[in-house]
């Protein structure tokens, strides 16, 4: 048995077993990554999709997923290779490739306009090891890494792949203990912290999916956007009501289909409240 450290799950694993974002393994007694260097997505992006707003706006980015997840969040727009059940046939069937490899690929795409490499579509904090080690040749080769996460990692992960990326999209979902232990099975703390330090060592940009009946309230908004302006040592100088805030529009999917798509009109009235507090807010999806 071995004990993972990613998360706040800190799941216990017995040999052979998995943990509970369905990737980690205990594998002669260490606790090893199952999807590393497996693919199930690779697109030329543009930088705006991740998103990204202020970060080399214009720029195409080669973006790469893999499969599992340590949320569970019924609305996930990419479920198929995140958590549903389709998502397990990736440990037999998707493609495996190095990291250099993968680091050479995106070299490749420099001709089409590609700035560098994009860990994206799953959770790539599950399996960080790969993220790291690819990321530090893309980096040797002149590119940038950028990271789309939901945050849900320790900062011993953070710390190491810090150095190594160029800016984050991270999600933050929501503003209640409620909706994040509930709804997605996760920690709201855990991502504070995460998005905390982060925001030192990069340029960050942050992601609010807005559910109605969840996390639509005028009060959440404001409490959130507060305390993202209260963020201090921000990367490049700034302060913490620079850091950019994209509020997107939920659509019917998945497992949550019980509730029509958020109105346009309230994430756009969501997305004034946020300017009460912050410089850069904006709306997506709509």
């Amino acid at each position: 048995m071995a004990r993972c450290n990613v998360c706040f799950r800190r799941c216990e694993i017995e040999e052979g077993k998995k943990g509970f974002c369905g990737v980690r393994s205990c594998r002669n007694g260490k606790v090893v990554p199952d999807n590393y260097g497996k693919i199930t997505s690779l697109a030329l992006d543009p930088i705006e999709k991740k998103p990204l707003r202020q970060f080399r706006p214009g720029s195409a980015i080669l973006s790469v997923g893999s499969y599992g997840c340590n949320l569970r969040c019924p609305f996930c727009q990419n479920y198929e290779i995140s958590w549903s059940e389709e998502a397990w046939q990736y440990e037999r069937d998707a493609d495996t490739v190095t990291p250099e490899d993968l680091a050479f690929t995106a070299g490749f795409y420099r001709k089409k306009g590609n700035i560098g490499l994009a860990f994206t579509y799953n959770e790539p904090l599950i399996g960080y090891e790969f993220v790291r080690d690819t990321a530090r040749l893309v980096r040797k080769d002149g590119m940038v890494n950028v990271l789309v996460t939901n945050g849900t990692a320790g900062l011993s992960v953070l710390e190491e792949l810090s150095p190594l990326i160029d800016a984050m999209n991270i999600d933050l979902k929501g503003f209640t203990d409620r909706y994040y232990r509930d709804v997605l099975k996760g920690s709201r703390k855990m991502v504070m912290d995460f998005i905390e330090e982060a925001v030192k060592g990069c340029h960050v940009e942050l992601t609010t999916l807005i559910i109605p009946g969840e996390n639509d309230s005028e009060e959440e908004m404001r409490q959130l956007s507060l305390w993202i302006a209260s963020l201090r040592d921000v990367y490049g100088g700034r302060t913490g009501k620079d850091i950019p805030l994209h509020i997107s529009r939920f659509f019917p999917r998945f497992h949550m289909t019980d509730r029509d798509a958020t109105s346009v009109r309230h994430v756009y009235h969501l997305a004034e409240i946020a300017r009460e507090n912050l410089k850069y807010v904006y709306t997506g999806n709509c």
